[in-house]
């Protein structure tokens, strides 16, 4: 057994049926010595029980399959469907091996080959699912250390912002007529009004739409938060038009929640229709902000509020179409760099020199 001191504190370091012990005793020599005595007495004894047991081995196979039913219970159900896709590709790529035999250098070497056919938007959220996959594994004590964190995410991932102006917002209402036994235009105009995300429209049910109010609630949101969002006249109109045969707003013809497919479909083809390019269904969220942020009067604390933002960072995206966000900084230098509004005329000239002093 060594013992060594480091800095103020003297440690004991010694093998035992493999494992490695060191242990912090403190400042005193004398006590760290009574430490090693009284613990080479446990081990004649058979008494020394200070080992970690190694966790047992499992297949990374056997593993996924327990994160994913913890998934099913404590995330959303679409969150839950993409992570069981991106787990078929992490099932390929660690097929039979142990998770405690999985390190940081395989998962380097799978985020080089994965960037070669996907966007680093992509392989940034593989990673995380795949982290966050160990991060559990490390909680529930089936692993010693996390292999992914010091995994860095590829960097140049950017924020896809597309957005329709007036004029093609139009063309496309225009093309959606007839879609989807005719919701599609109420859908995508609704979408268009009020920011709200696909799945948010789906799952929209007559009670959380108060025209008294002039309010839609929006219970199942991403942040599990409950969203109240104004109604314009739009979407006032909108609703009113629409059938109430079932409790969905936008009903499959069962009368259930409309398929994520059946919307994909119809959508695309609007757009196809319209000749626009490079746009998707969230892309009527960023076509809300957007045109709400390029409007003169309107702040961005607002927009963040319609869209459910926890923090600015995410709504700030949008900064740079609003015609009054850079250029009220901007202006204050008008204030500042004005000599006589502060009074820098009492102000000694040497300040804002560069002055030789004296030693």
């Amino acid at each position: 057994m060594a013992l060594y001191q480091r800095g103020d504190n003297w440690y004991v370091d010694f093998y035992f049926k493999g494992q490695r012990v060191r242990e912090c005793i403190g400042p005193s020599r004398k006590g760290a010595e009574k430490v090693i005595a009284k613990k080479k007495t446990e081990i004649v004894e058979g008494k020394f029980l200070d080992i970690r047991k190694e966790p047992a081995p499992i297949k990374f196979h056997a593993y996924a399959k327990e994160y994913l039913q913890w998934a099913k219970t404590n995330k959303k159900a679409s969150t839950c469907l993409r992570d069981v896709c991106i787990m078929r590709g992490f099932d390929r790529e660690f097929e039979g091996k142990n998770i405690q035999d999985i390190t940081s250098w395989l998962i380097e070497k799978w985020k080089s080959r994965r960037r070669e056919t996907c966007e680093v938007g992509t392989v940034n959220r593989e990673l995380a699912l795949l982290k966050h996959l160990f991060s559990k594994a490390l909680e529930w004590k089936r692993i010693k250390e996390n292999p992914v964190k010091s995994v860095k995410r590829l960097k140049g991932a950017t924020k896809r912002v597309r957005y329709l102006l007036p004029d093609e917002i139009q063309v496309l209402l225009s093309n959606c007529d007839g879609l989807l036994r005719g919701l599609l235009k109420s859908l995508v105009t609704v979408a268009l009004h009020t920011g709200a995300r696909k799945g948010e429209l789906q799952n929209l049910q007559w009670p959380q739409v108060d025209f008294e109010l002039g309010n839609i609630s929006l219970l199942d949101t991403k942040n599990g938060e409950r969203r109240d969002i104004p109604m314009n006249e739009t979407v006032r109109a909108t609703l009113k038009t629409m059938e109430r045969g079932s409790e969905f707003v936008f009903p499959n013809r069962n009368g259930q929640k409309i398929d994520n497919a059946q919307v994909q479909i119809s959508f695309c083809k609007a757009v196809e229709r319209s000749g626009i390019e490079d746009f998707h269904f969230h892309d009527l969220r960023h076509t809300f902000a957007s045109n709400l942020v390029m409007q003169e009067g309107v702040e961005l604390n607002d927009v963040r509020e319609l869209l459910g933002h926890k923090n600015m960072s995410m709504t700030l995206r949008y900064a740079h179409l609003s015609p009054k966000h850079k250029g009220k900084v901007v202006n204050i230098l008008d204030r500042v760099m004005n000599k006589e509004s502060f009074g820098w005329s009492q102000i000694p000239p040497q300040v804002g020199k560069v002055v030789n002093l004296k030693p």
